[in-house]
């Protein structure tokens, strides 16, 4: 009797052994059906046997970019930690990376005089850089990209004229740059919040004036507590301040809290700001999938003060953005202060959003991003300041602390909430994280109950529907998602209408095209406007890649933290998606943009130490 017995329970070891050992080898690692697995070797023979590989990988001579894909995860063994406490190992950005200027990639380029066909000679003269003969310009001039230019057909014309890649569709044989005044009787009003040149030029002599601002910092400086949000400061003394015009009650007496501009948070899908892949043309994507608010990248406050153009380009919105923000960051009241006071004043938003969850060490050794999370009285004088000048809501961005095992959002959110926050958003990780490990949504659960009544949104894993349930299972009043919606845009569809969306490769190179058209109608419609386009839709290709369509998957939903093993897609443009070789990200950029200029070179921002 014993010995059946006995045989039976080794059996059992042996098969929990074997379970165990293939949870180890599959751990952080998709599963996906076994008929659509595949070896690296095969998978790039695959997609070589589509297309000859292009010509600059023989002429590097090293089959093993550092650009390509990343490395094989591996087991963490204990041997290993003193190693790497001796070998710092450089993460999360390529901080070496080639930088190429998109205006470099076009050698000679037509004197904007004749570009935009003005009846003036150049105001320059013999001492212009920029060509003036047309016919030499147009002998040098790349090819064109297609029939159909994207500004010609939103605008009814196309202010880039005989520069345009896309020229032959508003060219006349006189070469004069058409209108189709049908189309051009529209509003072209599509995007606001430009940066006026008059305005520009007072911030850069530092003539404009912020008399909100300097009231507030002149009461700290004073010693004075700062008012409470409720109290009412109509019957305060108001500074002197010169005025120009007719005085207005706005002039005399100062909005209360009730008074202001309401914004309805609760139960919406908010698309979180994102630094590089954020951009204007990826927000319209992912309006057009169902998302509720958005925001800008994160702006630096001392930039936008300055009146850097650059700065201001991540404040534009677009008409579909119908609930929008922008992100600041900053680590001083009186810069923030005032920039809020600017953006009130001259910037068509409906809230602003104080970025203290930025992990990054350029910022942090500010003082600012997750550097605010400890400097509480900092960060009271910042949120108080911003409020006091601001007609809109006010939002706060955090993490759950600094250190990985030391909390500390739940000692800020009370006081947040005395100083005047409208809204809070916390990623459920720490800054040592970064995006490791996952996001500790039990401790959201407990932050939203202390944050009430004021709203408060979780961020962190949302990839599906599912994760939203269980997000929404918690006490937040709201789900913010940032990486998800890089990897599958159509995550804003999936958690509204409850499904998991099995989208084909052809529908997933449409939403690209989309982005790309949407780029050139942003970026500009000539060489500088597209390989600006085609390096933004490289950026985002890096994170499109890790996803993993869901006919493929042994176990619905894809966890985001997953990484993918080497798999063979439905068709040959499905395998494409899935590579994670710039080569082939660059393939897919061929196929939108046209082909790429000869130094041309790309390698993306973010690395994949963290999934």
């Amino acid at each position: 009797m014993c010995g059946p017995s006995l045989h039976w329970q080794v059996c059992v070891c042996r098969c929990v052994l074997r379970m165990e050992s293939a949870v180890e080898q599959q751990r952080g690692t998709a599963l996906i059906k076994e008929q659509f697995l595949t070896t690296k070797d095969k998978f790039h023979e695959f997609l070589a046997s589509g297309r000859p590989r292009p010509s600059r990988d023989e002429a590097d001579g090293d089959s093993e970019e550092p650009s390509g894909e990343p490395e094989k995860k591996k087991v963490k063994l204990d041997r290993e930690d003193d190693e790497k406490q001796k070998k710092k190992k450089m993460r999360g950005q390529n901080k070496s990376r080639p930088h190429i200027k998109p205006q470099s990639y076009e050698e000679r380029r037509l004197c904007p005089s004749i570009v935009q066909e003005r009846d003036t000679k150049c105001f320059y003269g013999d001492k212009c850089r920029f060509l003036h003969d047309v016919s030499e310009y147009l002998s040098s001039k790349a090819q064109d990209l297609g029939d159909q230019c994207p500004l010609f057909n939103s605008f009814g014309w196309c202010q880039y004229g005989l520069t345009c890649r896309f020229s032959k569709a508003h060219t006349s044989p006189e070469l004069k740059n058409l209108r189709n005044q049908d189309v051009c009787g529209r509003s072209t009003d599509t995007v606001t919040n430009l940066l006026d040149k008059d305005l520009q030029r007072r911030l850069r002599k530092k003539q404009e004036r912020f008399p909100g601002a300097e009231a507030f910092l002149k009461s700290v400086g004073r010693g004075e507590k700062p008012a409470a949000p409720g109290a009412d400061t109509t019957d305060a003394a108001v500074p002197p301040v010169k005025t120009l015009g007719p005085i207005t009650d706005a002039d005399i007496f100062k909005l209360r809290p009730s008074e202001k501009k309401q914004v309805d948070f609760r139960d919406k899908l908010y698309l979180a700001p994102l630094t590089t892949c954020g951009n204007l043309p990826f927000r319209r994507v992912c309006k057009r999938f169902g998302a509720d608010i958005t925001c800008g990248e994160m702006a630096m406050c001392t930039n936008l003060l300055q009146g850097q153009t650059s700065e201001w380009a991540l404040l534009k919105r677009h008409a579909s953005e119908d609930v929008f923000g922008v992100q600041l960051e900053g680590c001083f009241p009186d810069t923030m202060t005032r920039c809020a006071e600017l953006l009130n004043q001259y910037v068509d938003v409906d809230f602003v959003d104080i970025n203290s969850g930025c992990p990054i060490d350029l910022v942090y050794k500010k003082g600012g991003g997750c550097g605010l999370m400890t400097r509480t009285s900092k960060f009271e004088q910042i949120v108080r300041g911003m409020t006091s000048v601001l007609d809109i809501p006010l939002t706060v961005k955090i993490r759950t602390g600094v250190q990985q095992n030391c909390n500390i959002a739940h000692k800020l959110i009370p006081e947040m909430k005395k100083w005047g926050v409208s809204l809070v958003t916390l990623h459920g990780r720490s800054r040592e994280q970064r995006y490791t490990k996952s996001a500790d949504w039990e401790y959201i659960d407990t932050c939203s109950k202390l944050a009430a009544p004021v709203p408060l949104f979780g961020n962190g894993d949302i990839l599906s529907y599912e994760d939203a349930m269980k997000a929404r299972e918690t006490g937040v009043s709201g789900i913010m998602v940032a990486r998800g919606a890089l990897i599958k845009p159509w995550l804003f569809t999936e958690i509204k209408e409850n499904r998991h969306w099995d989208i084909s490769s052809g529908e997933r190179l449409d939403i690209l095209r989309d982005f790309t058209n949407y780029g050139l109608e942003h970026w500009g419609s000539d060489t500088q406007g597209v390989e600006k386009t085609r390096n933004f839709l490289l950026e985002w290709l890096s994170f499109l890649c890790r996803y993993i369509p869901v006919g493929l998957l042994e176990r619905v939903p894809q966890k985001i933290n997953e990484r993918p093993p080497f798999y063979l897609g439905r068709d040959y443009m499905e395998s494409l998606m899935a590579s994670q070789h710039v080569d082939d990200w660059i393939h897919i950029s061929e196929m939108l943009l046209g082909p790429v200029p000869k130094n041309f070179s790309f390698l993306p921002k973010h690395k994949a130490n963290a999934y």
